[in-house]
């Protein structure tokens, strides 16, 4: 699917650079995810683009976690 379909499908060109980060700190999504306390399966719909919200509290944990700023996590597709 290209990121206009994709856009098209979600409405949004929001996109997660969390797997990069990840990758940085060569840290698993299951280490991320016991840290900041929610599950895989809701990481990975986020990793992988799928997530239609992020909580607010999610986001902070993450960041705190990968010592990052809500804009490393996520990113605008360009038009």
């Amino acid at each position: 699917m290209t990121p206009a379909e994709v856009e098209d499908r979600d409405g949004h060109r929001i996109v997660s650079r969390l797997d990069a980060l990840l990758t940085d700190r060569d840290m698993t999504l299951t280490e991320l995810a016991e840290r900041v306390g929610v599950t895989v399966v809701n990481l990975s719909v986020l990793k992988n683009n799928r997530a239609k919200a992020v909580r607010f509290s999610t986001l902070t944990a993450i960041c705190d976690v990968l010592e990052c700023e809500p804009g490393d996590v996520l990113g605008l597709r360009p038009r």
